[in-house]
C-alpha cells in the first residue's frame, strides 16, 4: 500500500474507506428496476437486503457528494415502483407475498430464484432502507417517493409472519409453509421487531417483543458482561438504522445496560478473543480480530504449522464459542467505529500496513485469512474473497456516516414509525425521551 494511503488522517481514511464501499452500489445497481446484487461476483442475484442498505446510502452519497440528488431519487424511485408493482402471491414464481419479499431475486425480471425462501428478516432490512427513503427525500416534487415507502411499509403482514407463534418466524416457502424456527436468541432481529410492533395495519401481538426478549442468554465471558451473540454483524446491523444508546427496554433497564454499550462490550470481546487467541491462529492480536457472517476459503481441511485444522466456505463465524477457522471480516472494524473508534481505527491501519492486498483502494473485502499465507495457490497475505458483498458494503458505508455525523440516527430518530415501534417494544428513556435531537455520547 502507497505510503500516502499509510500516512492519511484518520478523517481522510474514513473518507476514503466509505466512498470505496458506497461506490459498490453505483457499479452494481439495475438501474430499470433499482434492484442490487448481492455480490459483485458475475450472475449474482440480487438480494432485497442489498437493496435495503442501497436505499439507505444513497442520501449518504447525496451529502457526500458522490452522487447527485436527481440521481439517488431515479434509483430510489425505480426500486419502490418495482417493489410496488411486483407480484404478491402464493406461487412459486413470483417477488412476494403478504408484503413480504423472496431473499434473492432476478436481477432483470425481480423474480424468485434458488427457491430461496420469503424473508422476514431481508425484508425488514429493505423496508428499514425504505423508510430511511422516506424521511431523507422530503421535497415538492420527492412525493412518490414518500407516498410508496409508506405504503410498501404498510402493506407487510406482520402478524400472518408470527404463523400462530409466539415469536416471528424466520420465512416462509411455497410449498412447505413456514420454516421451523424463529428468530430467537439475540441476534440482529431487534430492528425487525421494532418495526413489526410499529405497523399501524399488521402490527405482531402485544406480547411478540416480550417473548423475543425472553429467548436472550446473557453471558459473562472475558470478564464482560454481555447479551450473547456470536457473530459480530448481529451487533450491527439494527445499530446502523436505530441509535440505542441511553434507550432501554424491560430487558436492559433490568441489566442496567443498554444495546449500544452491549454492542461496544461484545465488540471488546472479539478483540480480547483475538488477542488470547485460543485456537493460535496466524495473525490474531489487539488489532486484527473480528469474526463475523462472511466468505471463507472453502470446506477442506489442511495442515497449518503442524496442525490439523478445518476450514469453511460462507460462514457466521462467532466468539467465542465459534466456529472460527482464522478468517476475519475487516469490514467488521468500520461497522464498530460508533462503539469502538480508536480500535477499529488501529486495526484499519494495521491492515494497510501489514496485509497491503487485503483491501486495495480502501474497500474491505468480505473476509481474509492469514493463516492460508503462501498455501494452496493464495499470496503473501492469505486467502482473501474475491469480490465483494453488499451487506458488508453498505453497512460499512452507514456505521461510518452514523460516527462521522449521526445522519442516519437523526433520520430514523425523527421518524414516527421507528418511534412507535421503540415506544410499544418497552423502550424509554433518553432520545427518545427528550426528542430526535441529536445524540452526543
Amino acid at each position: 500500500m502507497p505510503d500516502a494511503t499509510a500516512n492519511l488522517s484518520d478523517m481522510a481514511l474514513l473518507e476514503g474507506c466509505q466512498k470505496a464501499a458506497f461506490s459498490y452500489f453505483a457499479e452494481n445497481v439495475n438501474e430499470a428496476n433499482g434492484l442490487v446484487a448481492d455480490t459483485s461476483r458475475q450472475g449474482s442475484p440480487a438480494s432485497i437486503a442489498v437493496v435495503g442498505f442501497a436505499l439507505s446510502c444513497y442520501p449518504i452519497g447525496v451529502e457526500r457528494g458522490w452522487i447527485s440528488r436527481e440521481h439517488a431519487a431515479r434509483l430510489t424511485l425505480a426500486a419502490l415502483r418495482f417493489f410496488h408493482r411486483s407480484t404478491q402471491s402464493a406461487d412459486e414464481d413470483v417477488t412476494g407475498y403478504q408484503g413480504f419479499y423472496y431473499h434473492f431475486l432476478d436481477m432483470q425480471s425481480g423474480l424468485r430464484v434458488w427457491q430461496s425462501e420469503l424473508s422476514m428478516v431481508d425484508t425488514g432490512l429493505l423496508m428499514a432502507g425504505m423508510l430511511v427513503a422516506g424521511s431523507y427525500f422530503d421535497r415538492t416534487g420527492e412525493a412518490e417517493i414518500r407516498d410508496l415507502a409508506d405504503a410498501l411499509y404498510r402493506r407487510v403482514d406482520w402478524a400472518w409472519a408470527q404463523g400462530g407463534a409466539t415469536t416471528l418466524r424466520l420465512g416462509w416457502r411455497p410449498k412447505s409453509g413456514f420454516l421451523n424456527y424463529g428468530w430467537d436468541g439475540y441476534n440482529e432481529a431487534t430492528k425487525l421487531y421494532v418495526l413489526a410492533a410499529a405497523s399501524p395495519d399488521h402490527p405482531i401481538s402485544e406480547d411478540c417483543y416480550a417473548g423475543w426478549t425472553a429467548t436472550y442468554q446473557w453471558e459473562n465471558i472475558y470478564g464482560f458482561d454481555v447479551l450473547y451473540g456470536g457473530p459480530l454483524f448481529m451487533h450491527q446491523f439494527s445499530h446502523a438504522w436505530i441509535d440505542f444508546a441511553g434507550i432501554r427496554d424491560a430487558f436492559m433497564r433490568e441489566k442496567s445496560s443498554d444495546y449500544f454499550e452491549n454492542s461496544r462490550n461484545s465488540t471488546l470481546l472479539h478483540r480480547e478473543y483475538a488477542r488470547r487467541n485460543p485456537g493460535g491462529f496466524a495473525g490474531y492480536g489487539e488489532d486484527l480480530w473480528g469474526l463475523s457472517a462472511c466468505d471463507g476459503p472453502g470446506w477442506f481441511r489442511d495442515t497449518v504449522d503442524g496442525e490439523r485444522r478445518s476450514f469453511f466456505g460462507y460462514a457466521a463465524r462467532g466468539v467465542p464459542f465459534g466456529p472460527d477457522d482464522g478468517t476475519i471480516a475487516p469490514w467488521s472494524w468500520l461497522a464498530s467505529l460508533p462503539f469502538a473508534p480508536d480500535l477499529a481505527l488501529s486495526a484499519v491501519r494495521h491492515l494497510i500496513a501489514h496485509y497491503p492486498l487485503v483491501a486495495p483502494g480502501l474497500r474491505m473485502p468480505g473476509a481474509f485469512n492469514p493463516a492460508l499465507a503462501g498455501r494452496r495457490g493464495f499470496g503473501a497475505d492469505g486467502w482473501i474473497s474475491q469480490g465483494f458483498y453488499g451487506l458488508d458494503q453498505g453497512i460499512t458505508t452507514m456505521m461510518i456516516e452514523n460516527h462521522r455525523s449521526g445522519m442516519i440516527w437523526e433520520l430514523m430518530r425523527a421518524n414516527a414509525y421507528i418511534r412507535d415501534g421503540l415506544r410499544r417494544s418497552g423502550f424509554g428513556g433518553g432520545w427518545l425521551e427528550r426528542g430526535a435531537a441529536r445524540h452526543d455520547g
